[in-house]
C-alpha cells in the first residue's frame, strides 16, 4: 500500500434555483467533500442532497463555514467580536451535523472558508476562536487547515487533530499565505499545471512559492477548488496520477 493522501474539494455551493459547480462529477474522484452550510452558500435542502450525493460515493464529509457574507461568496473580510463569531461557527457545523445525522451519516472534520479562513492564517486570536468553536461541538472533529498556517498550529494547540492541506490551484506567497485573488497571479490555470503544482509539492514535502521559494511541510490533504471552471478535470487528473505514483487516496478520518 502507497502512502495516504486525502482529496478534498469544496462543494455544496449552488443556492436556491442559482448552481455553482458540478459537485455530481467531482464526488466519485474525491475522498472529502467540504459542504457549505449556509452562510456564504448552500441552503436546507442544498445541503441535504448534497449530503445523500456524499454519503452514495463514500466520502467523508466536512462543514465549511464562513462569515455571514452570501452576497460575497464568504470572501469579504470582516470584523466580529470572538464570541459572536463563535457562535457563528457553531451554528452552521451543528445544522450541517443536523442535516447528516437525518441522512444516516455524519460530520468528521471541519474546514473554514474564505476570508474567515484566510483571516484565521494571519491571526493567532482568531485562529483560536475557530478552533475553540469546533471543539465546542464535538472535540473529536479534524480540523482540515491549510499548510504552515497559524490555523493549523492554534487546532494543534487546542487538542484537535489536524490535516494540514495544500492547494492544487492556487499560488503561494513567500510567507505561505495564498496570493491574495485579487492578483492576476492567484490562480493555478489548467489541470495540467495544477498536478504539476501538487507533484512538485509532494516530492519536496513542501510548499512551492511564486517566487520559487520552498517551505517544508507536513501535507495530508490536497484542494480542488469546486466552483472553479477546470475543477473536475484538475480533480481526473490528480486522481489518476496520484494513484499511478502508488498513492493510497483515502477519506480524511484514515489520515489520523
Amino acid at each position: 500500500m502507497g502512502k495516504k493522501v486525502n482529496l478534498n474539494a469544496d462543494l455544496g455551493e449552488s443556492f436556491g434555483a442559482w448552481r455553482m459547480g458540478a459537485d455530481e462529477q467531482i464526488l466519485p474522484l474525491i475522498g472529502s467533500a467540504n459542504l457549505a452550510c449556509g452562510f456564504h452558500a448552500g441552503d436546507p435542502l442544498v445541503m441535504r442532497t448534497t449530503l445523500r450525493l456524499a454519503k452514495r460515493n463514500g466520502v467523508s464529509i466536512g462543514a465549511h463555514p464562513a462569515y455571514p457574507d452570501l452576497q460575497g461568496f464568504g470572501r469579504r473580510r470582516m470584523t466580529i467580536p470572538a464570541d459572536e463569531l463563535e457562535a457563528i461557527i457553531l451554528y452552521q457545523i451543528g445544522a450541517l451535523a443536523g442535516l447528516a445525522r437525518a441522512e444516516g451519516t455524519t460530520v468528521t472534520h471541519v474546514k473554514p472558508h474564505g476570508a474567515l479562513s484566510n483571516m484565521a492564517c494571519e491571526t493567532e486570536k482568531l485562529a483560536e476562536t475557530v478552533a475553540r468553536a469546533i471543539k465546542a461541538h464535538d472535540s473529536d472533529l479534524i480540523l482540515l487547515a491549510p499548510a504552515l498556517s497559524p490555523l493549523a498550529e492554534a487546532g494543534k494547540a487546542s487538542g484537535l487533530e489536524v490535516v494540514q492541506e495544500i492547494f492544487a490551484d492556487r499560488a503561494y506567497l513567500d510567507d505561505g499565505q495564498l496570493v491574495p485573488r485579487s492578483r492576476p497571479d492567484a490562480m493555478i490555470h489548467g489541470a495540467e499545471a495544477a498536478l504539476a503544482h501538487v507533484e512538485t509539492m509532494l516530492t519536496e514535502g513542501a510548499l512551492v512559492c511564486a517566487s520559487g521559494k520552498r517551505l517544508p511541510t507536513e501535507i495530508g490533504s490536497i484542494c480542488v477548488h469546486g466552483d472553479g471552471p477546470d475543477a473536475v478535470e484538475i480533480a481526473r487528473h490528480l486522481n489518476q496520477a496520484l494513484r499511478d505514483k502508488g498513492y493510497d487516496l483515502v477519506g480524511l478520518p484514515a489520515l489520523v
